[in-house]
């Protein structure tokens, strides 16, 4: 395979010959998924080998495949915010959180972009060789060993990044600029000089939603970031981000992530993913440590 960058890829081996028990199946994946999920052969070969997998993991659109191998079914999983709509479309039976770097759901471990493979990778080295290790693998590259922040820094505004309208340009980067400013609909309208009906046409048309729900995702990524990189008291973040109350702060988190904000701080002190589905016993390599990667549906790119 020749990947986006002009890279070539060369298999050790053929797919349908591959038998044994796998440590962890890696599934990375393409933007265009589509060739992926329908290969019926690709499909078959990973229900296969997911079988003998202690772990299945997958990078990006990687997701897709294992979603059409029916894997993912009754799983929270993540992918790359940009193919989240299509994969909780596509497939209603698996939970997508838009938001989530990589989670762990039992054995299935999914992840988001490119550089969250890097975020997954290092949560297994801790989990099979222990944080010591993990550490000095993520002090070469200079990573993060557990990365501060979701996928939705990356999403709410740039979703609305390339509005037509100056108007509503101008009053999504205010928002942006001073989350914790007043930023009722009145308000909003008043600063950009137009009414509030034709202030909340132009926003929706725009964006797709509403200038309440807009407000809302910025003041909760204002907070990720507070709660992530620092240590001010939950009245404190409220207030900066614009929340007002410790109280108002833990029912928007909650409505949103289902969790509440000293949990959501709390996972940032290691590189594990929170694990609802975590079966019982230690689950690591087998023995020889294998390591299998299923590629699949078209070239190999970034994704």
């Amino acid at each position: 395979m020749r990947t986006t960058s002009g890279v070539r890829l060369a298999a050790d081996g053929v797919l349908e010959e591959w038998s044994g028990r796998i440590g962890t199946l890696m599934v990375p994946g393409s933007p265009d998924w589509h060739g992926a999920v329908e290969d019926r052969g690709l499909i078959e070969e990973l229900t296969r080998l997911a079988r003998s997998a202690c772990r299945v993991a997958s990078l990006c659109a990687g997701a897709f495949p294992l979603a059409a191998a029916g894997l993912l079914d009754g799983c929270r999983v993540a992918t790359h915010w940009r193919m989240a709509d299509q994969l909780a479309a596509c497939y209603p039976s698996v939970h997508v959180d838009r938001d989530a770097i990589f989670i762990r759901d039992g054995r299935i471990i999914t992840s988001a972009g490119v550089t969250a493979g890097i975020d997954l990778t290092l949560s297994l080295v801790e989990e099979d060789l222990g944080p010591e290790a993990a550490r000095a693998a993520a002090k070469d590259p200079v990573v993060f060993m557990a990365r501060p922040g979701g996928q939705s820094q990356f999403s709410v505004r740039l979703r609305a990044r390339y509005c037509r309208s100056a108007t509503v340009r101008a009053v999504l980067d205010a928002v942006t600029a001073a989350p914790h400013v007043d930023h009722r609909l009145g308000a909003l309208a008043a600063r950009a000089g137009v009414s509030v009906r034709h202030l909340t046409r132009l926003i929706r048309q725009e964006t797709g939603t509403t200038a309440a729900r807009f407000v809302e995702q910025i003041r909760l990524e204002a907070a990720q970031g507070m709660l992530e990189s620092g240590t001010d008291p939950l009245d404190t973040v409220a207030r900066r981000s614009g929340f007002g109350s410790a109280e108002t702060l833990r029912r928007a988190f909650q409505r949103e992530f289902g969790i509440t904000p000293g949990a959501y701080r709390a996972r940032f002190r290691t590189t594990q993913p929170e694990c609802p589905r975590m079966p019982s016993g230690p689950v690591g390599t087998v023995p020889g440590g294998r390591v299998a990667t299923a590629m699949g549906g078209g070239p190999a790119t970034g994704g």
